[in-house]
């Protein structure tokens, strides 16, 4: 067995150049997240979102799910930031838009976030050098495999060697 040493390269952990993007590969964002009441509150009050169903668990109670229901937004945002690591971190340029958002299946405090992303479309960018852009589909699972989220992005990422940093 060979031992590990010092002086090996650095490698820091990034994202993907517009070149490595894979059209119709599903990258898989692991661990998930578990959602929590804590999570649900906090992110309800910092966005002030004032709805009942998120906050008031006897008003919850009265309404069609029986229970407060994990504010959708969270649910997004928890979606496209589990991408981050594995697919743009340190390589995104800008993100352009948002759109196709879907919460098919509400979550609940307990239910863990799964989520995959899968490009759909890449083009360079015709006005902008050195980068390209690249639309994402988002999926997000609960723990039983529902899906309680889609959402498309559309992304300006750096091309390999276009980045800062990358002998530009």
């Amino acid at each position: 067995m060979a031992e590990l040493g010092g002086g090996g390269r650095e490698i820091e952990q990034r994202g993907l150049f517009f070149e490595e993007f894979e059209l119709g590969a599903r990258y898989l964002h692991r661990p998930g997240r578990t959602a929590t009441e804590a999570d649900n509150v906090l992110f309800t009050t910092l966005t002030m979102n004032t709805q009942g169903l998120h906050l008031d668990a006897a008003f919850a109670a009265s309404q069609p799910f029986g229970r407060p229901l994990i504010n959708s937004m969270w649910t997004l945002s928890t979606m496209v930031g589990a991408s981050v690591a594995q697919l743009t971190q340190g390589t995104l340029v800008a993100q352009l838009a948002m759109g196709e958002i879907t919460f098919p299946h509400p979550m609940f405090a307990g239910d863990t976030l799964y989520t995959e992303t899968t490009p759909t479309h890449a083009r360079p960018s015709r006005s902008r050098p050195g980068q390209g852009i690249v639309t994402l589909a988002h999926t997000g699972r609960n723990q039983r495999g529902e899906v309680v989220a889609t959402a498309s992005r559309t992304a300006l990422v750096w091309c390999v060697g276009a980045g800062p940093g990358e002998g530009t």
